[in-house]
């Protein structure tokens, strides 16, 4: 075995160091990979560096033999099943070389967890094309929330996405329909939130701004439309990212989303509707990593539909992926 000098890639900006060994050489342990970091047998463009160092394209990264400590080899993935592979790619509202963008049906995880055994996440080979990494999840919707979830083709490009979701420069909207009509009829909800508890049994809740777990959350809202005083179709901006926190600032509002089987009590379970979640991630618009914006909107799922009837609440047509 030899030295070999790799090249930083345009896709491989800003990535750890111990990531894009990670990447080249999945076998290699954390702990081998400091040692030969505090030894200089790992150089970038000739210089010591440690694990956490991030790397720019076109740098040159010094790989000695490795002769090193490796984890075990890991078992090979079975293929998915194709029942899953065309349910995901039905989801698939836009798709470039960058990105993937769905549309998530109501009730689907995004990531396993306790007692979920079918999610996105185990479905992300069906969009693979030949050897193209396997996609990865950027951000996450709620189990129960239907709408647009976006998706990274690359690790490079995840990286970019999640730093502008970290950054606060994509514009989410949502469409809720609640029980009652918010007065005022638009505002902002800037109502500190705090989570109790761990695991599936975990809740959010309006917190008293002295409180010390207290984390700070805001939301635009408008009333779209509404069938008197009893329903309401809003326009959800949240300003922040909290866990449920559109669903606790609904209830905060007084007016609970429809069918919100964690959040508002009897007051979501209204006789007549369909008992699910009303609320829809409907559209995106991001800087996109290749240049310029990307505007994508999702359909509504079939039961948000099914109540936009009932209460004559007119959505329109949605609007086809534009990028500019």
């Amino acid at each position: 075995m030899s030295v070999a000098m790799l090249t930083v890639s345009e896709d491989e900006a800003e990535i750890r160091l111990d990531r894009y060994f990670r990447r080249h050489y999945p076998h290699v342990t954390q702990g081998a990979l400091q040692k030969l970091c505090r030894t200089g047998q790992i150089r970038v463009d000739g210089r010591r560096v440690e694990a956490g160092t991030r790397l720019a394209p076109g740098q040159t990264v010094r790989v000695p033999p490795m002769t090193v400590a490796t984890k075990p080899a890991p078992a090979a993935a079975r293929p998915l099943d194709e029942r899953l592979a065309r349910e995901i790619r039905n989801m698939v509202v836009y798709s470039d070389p960058q990105l993937i963008v769905l549309n998530k049906p109501s009730g689907l995880a995004t990531q396993g967890g306790p007692g979920i055994t079918r999610h996105v996440d185990m479905m992300l080979d069906g969009l693979r094309e030949g050897d193209d990494p396997r996609p990865r999840l950027v951000h996450r919707i709620d189990k129960d929330t239907s709408g647009l979830l976006l998706l990274a083709r690359t690790p490079g490009v995840a990286a970019k996405l999640a730093a502008l979701f970290r950054g606060r420069d994509v514009k989410k909207t949502y469409w809720a329909v609640v029980a009652g009509r918010p007065d005022p009829l638009s505002g902002e909800i800037d109502q500190p939130l705090a989570r109790l508890g761990v695991g599936p049994g975990a809740i959010t809740v309006a917190a008293d701004r002295k409180d010390e777990d207290a984390q700070m959350a805001r939301t635009d809202y408008e009333v779209l439309d509404s069938a008197g005083r009893k329903f309401a179709w809003l326009g959800l901006s949240p300003l922040t990212g909290r866990t449920h926190q559109l669903r606790v600032h609904c209830e905060a509002l007084g007016t609970p989303i429809l069918g919100d089987p964690k959040y508002g009590a009897d007051k979501a379970h209204v006789d007549g509707f369909t008992d699910r979640l009303h609320l829809h991630a409907r559209s995106l618009v991001l800087p996109h990593p290749a240049g310029g914006w990307l505007e994508v909107s999702a359909e509504l799922p079939p039961h948000m539909r099914e109540t936009f009837r009932a209460l004559g609440f007119t959505a329109g047509s949605t609007p086809a992926p534009r990028r500019r």
